[in-house]
């Protein structure tokens, strides 16, 4: 039976077993499961769910974006969203490697099961902050801190709070879960 591992990725963990060269923080520091592997990435400076399999089809089926598995996301953005800039990420929004597909997006409140971010966020009194939920179905390189940068709202912090049917749920920063994973079909 494949094993499959949710995992809430704190901020400033590399996605990765090892870094040899810097010594940075990584998976190793908190999950010690021989054979799994991320199935996709999150930058060191984004937080959240983090897929992780022994199973190869299920990496591919979560991390190739040609699946188009929804992935939410809840971004802290600099300024208010105004209409225009929802509306434009739900269109799609044209990036240097190409236009996006469309996604979902909506102006939120701060999630209530949000914990501290260590470091906590720059905060600037002259500019207010908003939060913005986002779900996409590729995962293109800083994607969604590309798409929010392109309609006038930098991110300042980004978790992931879903891959398809898993989500974070009560996981806080660190931990992780076993979860029974669908049998892949394998030709």
């Amino acid at each position: 039976m494949p094993r499959l591992l949710l995992f809430n990725k704190p901020y400033d963990v590399l996605t990765q077993f090892t870094d040899r060269e810097h010594g940075r923080a990584t998976l190793a520091d908190f999950i010690n499961v021989p054979g799994v592997y991320p199935a996709g990435r999150l930058d060191r400076d984004s937080e959240g769910l983090l897929v992780l399999t022994d199973d190869g089809a299920l990496v591919a089926k979560i991390a190739q974006p040609r699946n188009k598995m929804p992935k939410v996301y809840y971004a802290q953005v600099e300024g208010i969203p105004t209409d225009r800039a929802l509306e434009s990420l739900r269109r799609g929004v044209t990036l240097k490697d190409g236009p996006t597909l469309p996604a979902l997006a909506e102006s939120v409140a701060e999630p209530d099961w949000l914990w501290p971010r260590d470091p906590p966020i720059r905060w600037r009194a002259a500019i207010p902050t908003s939060w913005v939920k986002l779900t996409l179905r590729e995962g293109r390189n800083r994607q969604v801190r590309r798409m929010s940068a392109a309609v006038g709202l930098p991110t300042l912090r980004l978790i992931r709070w879903s891959i398809g049917d898993w989500s974070l749920g009560d996981l806080a920063p660190g931990q992780w879960r076993e979860e029974t994973a669908p049998v892949s079909r394998r030709r």
